[in-house]
């Protein structure tokens, strides 16, 4: 079978190093030094015009002058000759390229001229290129070393991937004495062709990586991105760490790589949206990554914590409440037996303080006790090594006590020659255990993180919410006629009007450009009511006097807009007034001030805001961003992770607010960004909740005419799921056939599905014998991109318990964006009834009109009934020899 199309910078038999010498401090003498003391095994050219030998191995003038196949080249030359040799490996076959110079984006628009020849000549010639500004890539169990750090990586199972040559440097030289080891190490620079989505894709499916650290400045390709994250995310932990949090680190990241950096909390929303964890130093970046490798999970985030010490388990709640990790709230049950086996003075709450004298039969009887109780998701043991500790018994204990409990145990033994003999128990165990309190809390937050971020990163809502159609075409003409008369900003009655197209409840709005205007605007609405000025240029009404609340007397409206227009035209002379609104005043004494907001930002796009609203918004300062699409899970969680949401619930003389209406507003705004890509921003500000209903009082749109995209969503980070393409199909029998794309919750009946294929199927289609799919062969399955690949599955009783897979149909598009690779497979039951020819015509309409030009797929060549539909649709086949076995099916589409 085919390997992926980056194994020739990872795991290449022959080598070029371009610029190698002997002199003291050249880097691709170090490249070249690298490579023959790490081991590699395969050949080495040295090129260099000036030498004809180097480090004992014959050197050639030029990369044509090797008459051997170079499947990848290192180049470590002055930026102004690299064109050149690209070129030159692009003429001789080199199938990768690794770029470590300097002097490109990085300096300006000359380097940047530079890197664009490059990365031309890379894509026309289809070779993966790595860099420029890197340090190479390490590979340790093949002895690949193309890089020019001094520090060895010992061979281990963690991936390390990161722009920052220096970072890689300094890391890899800290892991070396700390003892880990890497399955791979990748420093990417500048990201210019080869960037964290394809290596994240490669590293998904590399059997030698259990985890997978990013260290990122920036990103440069979004979509591929997320999408590469969003694989890796999937089958294995992925830990990250960026720089630039703040505008100083983030200046100074895009001026390293030339990225973009974009918002930081959108990048975090990200990066959970991925179901990824983020960590801030590097410190956890490698405790996360230990305590993910090591398959402990969780199922929730509230912690218990068990200590024979006050202060530990004090610092242990404090760092707790710092990263929102919740104590557990421990049943009565769970209080009665503890009382019972502990001393009587032991706390009494969780902290669960079992008293300095502890035995290891208290540690055993206590965790026990902790581990049955169904509010706690995990425990973290703390030891410290008093007078009457047993810290080796104690560890003991809590191995016996662990039994065959799935939830987490992690321990902390603090100290080190008393307790060393326990620690290593619980390492033969496999227990975590960590050197502090707060590291044992911030593990347990990882585990709740990552358990947190996989239940988003399963998530896959359509454009639309399953509520009211809206009238996007009503919503679009509005916005297009804005632009056709030149201007950015919507007046408040266009955009209630939009928000209306879209379901969302709103406050009537009347436009009026007189004060008697005004008059007959407030009886007919109904008195009181709200004035507020209406202009394209203010934000902010209140701020320059264009606000006025409670209008009681019909007398006092002309007043109130006279007053309002001098006011404003005093504080903003230059400000474009078309007049004033009128609203009826909204009476709601149990409401929430809320406000919902859209914006774009430079590298995700379009992001969706939500949190305490009002004319004090900003010094509440209480929002959080997630990325569309929406649905009710991920809303709910966008709304938990505000401070507004502590107020939502029944309080004081309030009652409840209405969550669901909150939640559907939030899904409609998701579907405003999917459906309208020429939103700019749009803030709905304030959003009045009450235990009854949700009501839009004032929003503001800006509007830009959108890029110009052959992508459907192409303006988002994530493609949405594709509702559009789900469709019926009847079969002669009358047997009703649901043809959709496929989701994660088809899990169950996609395992059904290949379990109950015959031998024969299954050898078909996966060139190999097994009873069922591996957890990340099936995740794999279900949770896909839809914007890269696309698997149609027909389901019998779609919807129902006893819902049945007949056939699954899917391609994955090559890096060439041009030609995709597909498979088939049909129920055997089902076979000859017309479901694979039906599901492929649908699946080459589907990449046709995604602008894929060749379908490709590898039968086996036995397959006759296989090679048989490709022929009837069309397919040309061929054989090649170097694998007999196979035949190329292909269409041009």
């Amino acid at each position: 079978m085919k390997k992926h199309y980056l194994s020739k910078l990872f795991e290449p038999d022959s080598i070029a190093i371009i610029g190698a010498s002997e002199s003291e401090g050249s880097v691709g003498g170090q490249v070249l030094r690298n490579l023959l003391d790490s081991g590699f095994g395969g050949a080495l050219y040295p090129v260099n015009p000036k030498h004809d030998e180097i480090m004992g191995l014959s050197a050639y003038k030029s990369v044509s002058g090797v008459d051997h196949t170079i499947e990848l080249a290192v180049i470590a030359t002055p930026a102004k000759l690299i064109p050149g040799i690209m070129q030159e490996c692009a003429d001789h076959g080199v199938a990768a390229v690794i770029v470590i110079s300097a002097g490109f984006a990085e300096i300006g628009k000359a380097g940047l001229d530079l890197q664009n020849e490059i990365v031309d000549i890379a894509r026309t010639y289809d070779i993966p290129l790595i860099g420029p500004n890197c340090l190479g890539i390490v590979r340790p169990r093949v002895g690949l070393n193309a890089t020019f750090a001094k520090s060895p990586a010992k061979t281990g199972e963690l991936a390390l991937v990161a722009q920052s040559g220096a970072f890689c440097t300094a890391l890899l030289d800290w892991a070396d004495t700390e003892g880990f080891g890497f399955s791979a190490v990748a420093s990417l620079g500048a990201t210019a062709d080869i960037g964290f989505g394809e290596v994240l894709d490669y590293l998904a499916v590399d059997p030698e990586t259990r985890s997978i650290l990013l260290y990122i400045e920036g990103i440069t390709d979004t979509r591929s991105f997320m999408s590469g994250l969003r694989v890796a995310a999937r089958l294995k932990p992925v830990i990250v760490v960026k720089s630039g949090r703040n505008d100083t680190g983030t200046k100074a990241a895009v001026s390293h790589t030339g990225a973009m950096a974009g918002s930081d909390n959108v990048f975090d929303s990200a990066v959970k949206r991925a179901g990824a964890v983020r960590v801030k130093t590097v410190a956890q970046l490698f405790a996360a990554a230990k305590v993910l490798a090591s398959g402990t999970r969780v199922s929730g985030s509230r912690l218990a914590i068990i200590t024979n010490g006050g202060g530990p388990g004090v610092m242990a709640a404090d760092r707790a409440h710092d990263i929102d990790v919740p104590l557990a709230e421990m049943s009565q049950k769970t209080y009665d037996h503890l009382d019972s086996v502990l001393p009587p003075f032991w706390s009494h709450s969780n902290p669960i303080d079992i008293l300095g004298d502890a035995p290891p039969e208290r540690y055993r009887q206590a965790t026990e006790a902790i581990l049955k109780d169904r509010s706690v998701d995990g425990v973290l043991v703390l030891l410290t090594p008093q007078a009457m500790t047993d810290p080796t018994g104690c560890a003991q204990a809590i191995v016996d006590a662990r039994g065959k409990s799935t939830k987490p145990v992690l321990t902390c033994w603090m100290g080190e020659s008393l307790v060393e003999e326990g620690r290593q128990i619980l390492a033969d165990a496999g227990i975590p255990h960590l050197r502090s309190p707060e590291a044992g809390v911030e593990s347990f937050g990882y585990l709740a993180c990552y358990h947190r971020n996989q239940k988003a990163l399963l998530q896959a809502p359509g454009p639309l919410s399953e509520h009211k159609v809206p009238d996007v075409e009503g919503a679009r003409l509005i916005i297009e006629n804005v632009l056709s008369e030149r201007r950015q900003t919507l007046n408040t009655a266009e955009a209630k009007a939009v928000l209306n197209a879209f379901q969302i409840p709103t406050s009537p709005t009347l436009n009026v450009s007189s004060a008697g205007e005004a008059l007959v605007a407030a009886e007919s609405v109904g008195l009181p009511v709200a004035m507020k000025i209406n202009s394209p240029d203010i934000t902010h009404k209140s701020d320059v006097g264009g606000v006025r609340l409670n209008i009681n007397e019909p007398r006092s409206v002309r007043t109130a807009y006279r007053e309002m227009i001098d006011s404003v035209q005093e504080a903003m002379p230059n400000a474009h007034i078309d007049g004033v609104t009128i609203e009826p005043m909204i009476n709601k004494p149990h409401a929430r001030e809320l406000i919902i907001g859209v914006s774009n930002d430079p590298v995700f796009g379009p992001v969706i805001s939500f949190g305490t609203g009002g004319i004090a918004v900003e010094v509440y300062g209480d929002s959080h961003v997630a990325l569309p699409p929406l649905n009710e899970y991920l809303s709910k969680q966008l709304i938990d992770s505000t401070r507004a949401s502590k107020m939502l619930g029944k309080f004081r003389n309030l009652p409840a607010a209405n969550l669901d209406a909150l939640i559907n507003v939030l899904q409609r705004t998701s579907e405003i960004v999917c459906e309208l890509p020429e939103i700019d921003e749009l803030d709905i500000n304030p959003v009045l909740l009450d235990d009854k209903e949700v009501i839009a009082v004032d929003a503001r749109i800006t509007v830009r005419p959108p890029k110009t995209s052959t992508e459907s969503f192409g303006h988002m980070a994530i493609h949405p799921y594709p509702t559009e393409l789900v469709s019926s199909w009847q079969h002669a029998d009358g047997t009703d056939i649901v043809v959709r794309p496929i989701r994660p919750e088809d899990a169950n009946i996609e395992q059904d599905f290949v379990t109950n294929l015959s031998a024969e199927s299954k050898y078909f289609r996966f060139v190999q014998n097994f009873e069922n799919l591996t957890p990340m062969m099936l995740a794999r399955f279900t949770q896909i991109d839809y914007d890269t690949e696309m698997a149609l599955i027909a389901v019998i009783n779609d919807e129902k318990p006893n819902a049945r897979a007949v056939g699954v149909a899917r391609y994955v598009t090559n890096p060439d964006h041009e030609s995709c690779e597909f498979a088939l497979t049909v129920a055997d039951d089902w076979q000859k009834h017309g479901i694979g020819r039906e599901l492929m015509q649908r699946l080459m309409t589907i990449a046709k009109d995604r602008g894929i030009e060749i379908m490709i797929g590898e039968v086996l060549k036995n397959n006759s009934k296989m090679l048989k539909v490709c022929e009837k649709l069309g397919f040309r086949l061929s054989r090649d020899a170097s694998e007999p076995e196979f035949v190329e099916v292909r269409r041009h589409l």
